[in-house]
C-alpha cells in the first residue's frame, strides 16, 4: 500500500470526476493521501476532503505564490485551521524565485513566520523550494522547527544529507522516471530510503509513462517502481518504508 505524502485534489482539474477518483484510490493501493494548503480557500478545501474521507488528511499552509493578501491575519486563520483533528501539517510553504512573483524578502518574511507558527502549534512542515535552495536551507536552518519534508526535492544529494541530518525527510516523485532526473536519481542513490517520501504532487508532474497528462495518486507505482530499481530492493519494500516513514512524519 501506498502513503500519497502531497497532492492537491481540490485542484480545479480534478472537478468533473473527483469523488469517483477518490473512490477508487484505496482498491488501487493507496492507503493514505495528505491533501495540501496553497492558501486559505485551498486549506480549508482540504479539510473538508478530510473529513469526507477516512483515508485523507490535510495540510495548511500558504504557498509562495499566493502571499498576494498575506498579513498576521492569514496566519492567525492558519493557526485556527491548524487546530482541526485531521490537519498534520503546515504547507506548503518556502520559496520560489523561479517566476518571483513576489519580492524575495516578502517571501522570506513570510516563510520565516509559517515556520514559527508550525512550531507554536506542534506540526510537521511540508515546504516549497524552486530555484531558491541556498536560501530556503539557510531559513530553515537557522528555525528551531526540525519536523518536516522537502517537497518535490530538487537540490543536491549534498544538501539533501544535511536536511536529512537536520531530522528533515526528502519528498520524491514523478521527476525522478524522468530520462533528464541524473540529478534526483544521485539523491535517490545517496540518501537512505528510510529518509524518503514518495509523492505525486498531482495533477501536476506524471511520471513516465504519463508525463504530460494529469496526474493522480495512482501513479505512484511508476515512483515506487524507479526506486526499488536504484536501490535494488523489492517494489514492497520500497512501498512499505516509505509508508511507515510518512505515518511517523505525519502520525
Amino acid at each position: 500500500m501506498y502513503f500519497e505524502s502531497h497532492a492537491h485534489y481540490d485542484d480545479k482539474r480534478f472537478g468533473k470526476d473527483r469523488e469517483e477518483l477518490l473512490g477508487l484510490l484505496p482498491a488501487c493501493g493507496i492507503d493514505h493521501v495528505v491533501n495540501i494548503g496553497c492558501d486559505i480557500k485551498s486549506s480549508k478545501d482540504s479539510i473538508r476532503l478530510a473529513e469526507k474521507y477516512d483515508y485523507i488528511s490535510a495540510a495548511v499552509g500558504i504557498h509562495p505564490h499566493e502571499l498576494y493578501d498575506m498579513s498576521s491575519k492569514t496566519i492567525e486563520q492558519l493557526r485556527q485551521l491548524a487546530k482541526h483533528p485531521k490537519v498534520v501539517a503546515i504547507g506548503e510553504i518556502g520559496l520560489d524565485y523561479y517566476y518571483d512573483t513576489h519580492p524575495r524578502e516578502f517571501q522570506q518574511f513570510w516563510f520565516r513566520q509559517q515556520l514559527r507558527l508550525a512550531q507554536e502549534v506542534d506540526l510537521p512542515v511540508i515546504i516549497h523550494s524552486r530555484e531558491a535552495s541556498q536560501d530556503t536551507f539557510d531559513i530553515i536552518q537557522s528555525s528551531p522547527v526540525r519536523r518536516g519534508v522537502i517537497h518535490c526535492y530538487s537540490g543536491a544529494w549534498q544538501m539533501a544529507e544535511d536536511y536529512i541530518e537536520m531530522g528533515y525527510y526528502i519528498g520524491i516523485g514523478g521527476v525522478l522516471t524522468f530520462s533528464n532526473a541524473k540529478k534526483l536519481v544521485e539523491v535517490a542513490e545517496h540518501i537512505p530510503l528510510e529518509r524518503i517520501l514518495i509523492e505525486t504532487d498531482c495533477p501536476y508532474l506524471a511520471p513516465n509513462p504519463n508525463r504530460g497528462k494529469r496526474n493522480d495518486s495512482r501513479n505512484l507505482q511508476y515512483v515506487v517502481e524507479k526506486l526499488a530499481e536504484i536501490k535494488q530492493i523489492s517494489i514492497s519494500d520500497v512501498a512499505k518504508i516509505t509508508s511507515d516513514n510518512a505515518k511517523s512524519l505525519f502520525f
